[in-house]
Parts: C-alpha cells; structure tokens; sequence
C-alpha cells in the first residue's frame, strides 16, 4: 500500500540516526530511500494480486533488490530456497502485510490471506500476531471504524496494550525488531493522528526501528485518512518501475 511505502521511504534516513521530535523538516529529503520493507510489501502485494508462490516470488523480489538492508535470518532465507521458516516474531511479518487488508472486503479472507504470506518466513505465535492485528486494523479503518472502538477491538482480540499516548512511549522508545514492539506503538501513532502526515510525524518521533515503524504507521493512516497525491509522487521517484507496476495493479479498479 502507498501509505507503507511512503512511511519506509520517510523513516529510511532516521532508522540509525532518530529524531525524538515532529518537527523534523520535510517528509522527503534528497537521501530518503526504500528500503527491504517497500521491496516486501511489493512482492506481497505480487503475491496476492497473480495467486503466485509466496515463498519463491517474496525470495525473487529480494534477490531482485539485494542492497535493500534486510536483516540476518531473513536474508539467509532469502538466499537458500530450501529454509522454512525460521521462528521468527520479528516485525517484518507486519511491515508487509498490508496489501493482504486492500485485496478483500471480507475479515475471514484478509486473515487468511495475512496467514498465506507470514508463516512462510515467521511462524512464532508473536509474528503471527502482529501481521494478523495490523491488517485487522487496517479493516477496521477502512470500513470507517472509529478509532477509540478500533483501539478496544484490537486490545480485546490481540492483548496489544493500546491505551498510552505518543508522548508517554516517546521518551522511553528504543529500537525494537519485534512485532510485540512495534505493531502496538504503530496503531497508537495512527490512531493518535490528525491527518496522514501527522501519523509519520508520530511514528519517525518515537525513535526506533523507524522505516517499520513508519511503514505500519503508513498503512494504517490510509486506511484512516488516505495519501496525498504529492506524496504518492514523491515516492514513485524513488522507486523502481517494477514496484510502480505492482503499485498500480494493487490500486486498478475492479473489472
């Protein structure tokens, strides 16, 4: 989905360099770029969008970008076609996902489809969960759901703990690979928000992981509140044209 990209692409620059603070120029600098989160967002959406094999088509698309700054375990997967997965409750099962939430109208198909795309790389019960409450809340946001009642499913159904605010977590937010430390602060930064923009600005505030964080975030946002067309230009810039060709699939209206 737009919003996750655009989120990756912002937070790219801060993810080693955090800024505790909104107020942190322009979304776009001239040195933003996308990183492992738009390359596997894409290939899900690859996935879904052409029924294709989801361990060898997710595997395709990162050998197809090998500089993309993947982490350890998942790119010895990428790299050897007979891994499974690997036990992972990392929160790269969640940063992707979301294209899974943009295919379906139906809750059941959306679950399974998360399911079909997480438990080839991350079958730990935590990375399960994480991809499941993101494209959960991404339904949710996208049926017009409000967030308070948005808050109280997720809370109710996944034991997220939700009721903090952005300023409470900031000053204490370290970086965190885990899904059980990112997909809740990610919600809060969504929820939170007055408008797409300020839901990145939360995001990138809290320091961390900041390109997943801002990626959740992203996804999340537009099912709230949409993606300025600027945006959505200011990232296809930065991108390769084969995700531009998936991206424009994923948003084609429905024969």
């Amino acid at each position: 989905m737009w919003g996750a990209v655009i989120g990756d692409i912002v937070g790219s620059i801060y993810e080693w360099d955090n800024v505790k603070t909104k107020d942190f120029g322009p979304l776009f600098t001239a040195n933003s770029f996308f990183t492992d989160d738009t390359v596997c967002t894409v290939a899900v959406a690859d996935i879904l969008l052409n029924r294709k094999d989801p361990a060898s088509t997710l595997r395709a698309w990162c050998r197809r970008h090998p500089d993309a700054g993947y982490g350890g375990n998942f790119r010895d997967w990428v790299s050897n076609s007979d891994m499974g997965p690997y036990n992972s409750w990392g929160n790269g099962s969640a940063m992707r996902v979301s294209p899974a939430a943009l295919l379906s109208n139906s809750r059941e198909q959306i679950l399974e489809n998360a399911r079909l795309v997480t438990v080839i790389t991350h079958d730990h019960i935590e990375g399960i969960k994480g991809a499941l409450a993101t494209v959960d809340s991404i339904h949710a946001l996208r049926q017009g759901t409000n967030p308070s009642e948005v808050r109280n499913f997720i809370e109710r159904e996944y034991d997220y703990p939700l009721n903090r605010t952005i300023d409470m977590i900031r000053p204490d937010y370290n970086f965190d690979v885990s899904c059980q430390g990112t997909v809740p602060e990610a919600i809060i930064c969504a929820l939170e928000a007055t408008s797409f923009e300020d839901a990145i600005r939360n995001a990138i505030s809290l320091g961390g992981d900041s390109d997943t964080l801002a990626c959740l975030t992203g996804a999340l946002a537009e099912a709230r509140f949409g993606v300025p067309k600027d945006l959505i230009a200011q990232a296809s810039g930065r991108m390769h044209e084969d995700m531009i060709a998936i991206m424009g699939r994923l948003y084609a209206p429905a024969p």
